[in-house]
């Protein structure tokens, strides 16, 4: 018999992405489509590296993203009943790592705690250590070993788990505890995409990390090349209005393009 194609299983992380995916599409997210200018950022990234001091790129942005979150905490608060919301102390930023399981490359979620105690030579050391560690095909989120409710929660037929996800986000603590308060994922740090992609999460608030891509800029009232960076921002607007949102990312928007954020 001539057969012209394979069947492959589905790697069991992926299940919980098209729970999220699901579960994303009833939440109350407001996208932001935004360019940054990260010429002076990546010089400065480059300088290090040249004195010994590596710290990767994905590090520098969460590293920057917690420090602007630390002035604008409720930007990432969960929303507790109707009428309440619940804004944590830590910020707890998940993101998300390709890696190789079984011969297949899997994006697979971890969880950086206390990013605001954390530097980001910290945090580019933590994210190496996840992409280094060998995980087989039942684990489900790189920072710990699958337990007892995720094989579970795996057995389950779809909707089971979907409403697993919809109990959880009503307890903002488990939420914050299991998945952190914010959600990083750099697609196009894979590969060079000129373009925005548009993410789905249930994260209060999500970053979607696109390429940097080098384009002409007016700047200082002159055409230049510069590196830009494309990302989109999904924001609750359950938890956050207009206003400040638009604060919040003008305060990013300066974090981001000034470099900031270094070796502390």
């Amino acid at each position: 018999m001539n057969t012209n194609y394979i069947i492959k299983r589905v790697p069991r992380s992926r299940i919980a992405t098209f729970d999220i995916f699901t579960v994303g599409l009833s939440r109350h997210h407001i996208a932001a489509i935004l360019e940054f200018d990260v010429t002076v950022a990546r010089n400065k990234l480059r300088e290090m590296r040249r004195n010994g001091i590596n710290i990767s790129f994905n590090a520098w942005i969460v590293k920057s993203i917690s420090r602007v979150l630390e002035k604008n905490p409720e930007a990432c608060a969960y929303l507790y009943g109707k009428r309440k919301l619940v804004v944590f102390n830590d910020i707890n930023i998940s993101l998300v790592v390709e890696k190789e399981i079984e011969g297949n490359k899997v994006p697979m979620p971890m969880v950086i705690d206390r990013t605001g105690e954390k530097s980001a030579a910290d945090i580019s050391r933590e994210i190496e250590q996840a992409k280094k560690r060998e995980l087989s095909s039942n684990d489900v989120v790189i920072s710990r070993k699958t337990g007892l409710a995720e094989k579970v929660y795996y057995l389950l037929p779809g909707f089971a788990r979907r409403i697993v996800w919809r109990v959880m986000l009503r307890y903002p603590t488990i939420a914050f505890r299991e998945m952190g308060n914010v959600i990083v994922t750099s697609v196009g740090m894979i590969g060079r995409i000129n373009g925005w992609f548009i993410h789905r999460s249930v994260h209060p608030l999500s970053f979607g990390i696109g390429s940097v891509i080098k384009k002409p800029v007016v700047a200082d009232n002159e055409i230049k090349i510069r590196e830009i960076l494309n990302m989109t921002i999904l924001a609750d607007h359950d938890v956050i209005d207009g206003a400040p949102m638009v604060r919040f990312l003008g305060d990013l928007t300066d974090q981001i393009e000034k470099g900031a954020v270094t070796i502390e």
